[in-house]
């Protein structure tokens, strides 16, 4: 297993898999940001490729702004990880995640943060099993005006 950068040449798998993650979502929708996100400074998308099968992704960006438990204001930030079903229990989760984690150093965060919704027990005890730390436990709400 290795990992590419996102690039204009993976871009359509790379979709691909977020449609998998996120199955709401819209391919001609999500196929321009991501496109908007090659070359980004504050944002990096890895993926796991396994022989010539595209097997995982994960996206981060860096935070300015308050990140819940964090200590500092320049955070890395995991906003989306996924691997195949078929693929998982491998470390490729992992090693995304590390991949991430050297990219946020790079970019001098000292802090690499997370979310999972709280019904989402797989993601985690992922987390928790890679060395992410819980902080804290919220339930949003909102009221039409």
């Amino acid at each position: 297993m290795h990992t590419e950068v996102l690039s204009a040449a993976n871009l359509t798998a790379f979709t691909e898999l977020v449609l998998e993650l996120w199955p709401d979502c819209e391919f001609d929708e999500e196929y321009p940001y991501y496109q908007s996100l090659i070359d980004s400074e504050n944002e990096i998308c890895y993926l796991a490729k396994e022989q010539e099968n595209y097997v995982g992704f994960i996206h981060v960006s860096m935070r300015t702004d308050y990140v819940e438990g964090a200590n500092d204001f320049l955070v890395a930030y995991l906003e989306g990880l996924y691997v195949k079903p078929e693929y998982q229990q491998r470390g490729i989760g992992h090693q995304l995640v590390n991949a991430g984690a050297e990219w946020g150093q790079k970019k001098g965060c000292k802090q690499f943060a997370s979310d999972s919704e709280l019904n989402n027990q797989m993601s985690i005890d992922f987390h928790k099993k890679i060395g992410f730390s819980e902080v804290n436990r919220i339930v949003c709400f909102i009221k039409e005006l």
